[in-house]
């Protein structure tokens, strides 16, 4: 087993310190991404005219090329995490911002009628039941952008020693061992795996309003568990 992880002088990380560099690399920029997703969402859902040009905006920057990205943020960043990571967390918003803007306009206007009826103010109504009933599509997009992420991590072997299990790779065709090309590729599936059931499994308990065999009155539950 310990031949087996025994990894090159050059990368500077044991196998697991690669793993843990590639789950920080992937999935701050994904939590950064939604941080700036939600408050821009919102704004698309109550002013329509500006969800094109947003989507437009997101769209443009997901098309420039990683390494485009990395030569010019180097000049400001370096060869640090951060070259790697702004790009990713970037490259998000094309997925998170359609998420939310579904989510939340997929709530039916008597559902929110209802919860003002409450007393419920913009911003609880928001927090309290249009997120809440937004939750699975807004979690489906991070899935998508959690994955997504874990992927493009590895283009960082380009800049030094930011690509994690990316780097790993690069190692196993500079050394000839295919034991590190198995070790980088078959690592980052498992972490994406992983990654994808742990936010199944958030969903789960996001939405506990939510019957298992059937959605039918789940819209009318969230409002009462809102509240409570």
């Amino acid at each position: 087993m310990n031949d087996l992880l025994r990894m090159p002088s050059d990368l500077q990380n044991s196998y697991f310190g690669l793993v843990a560099l590639h789950l920080r690399e992937a999935l701050i920029p994904v939590l950064a991404g939604l941080l700036v997703a939600l408050p821009v969402a919102q704004l698309c859902v109550r002013l329509r005219w500006l969800y094109p040009p947003v989507l437009w905006a997101t769209t443009v920057l997901y098309a420039i090329p990683s390494l485009a990205f990395f030569v010019i943020l180097i000049d400001y960043t370096g060869l640090s995490e951060l070259t790697v990571m702004i790009p990713l967390a970037v490259y998000s918003l094309v997925v998170l911002v359609p998420a939310i803007v579904d989510g939340v306009r997929s709530v039916p206007q008597e559902t929110l009628a209802a919860a003002t009826a409450m007393g419920f103010g913009p911003v609880r109504r928001y927090l309290q039941v249009q997120l809440p009933i937004a939750a699975p599509a807004i979690i489906a997009g991070l899935r998508v952008a959690s994955v997504s992420s874990i992927s493009l991590v590895s283009v960082g072997m380009l800049i030094g020693n930011a690509g994690a299990l990316g780097n790993l790779l690069n190692s196993g065709m500079i050394y000839h061992q295919p034991r590190l090309v198995w070790l980088s590729v078959v690592g980052t599936a498992v972490l994406a795996l992983l990654v994808d059931a742990a936010l199944i499994g958030l969903r789960v308990l996001l939405t506990p309003w939510m019957p298992r065999g059937t959605r039918k009155n789940a819209r009318t539950l969230a409002v009462k568990e809102a509240a409570r």
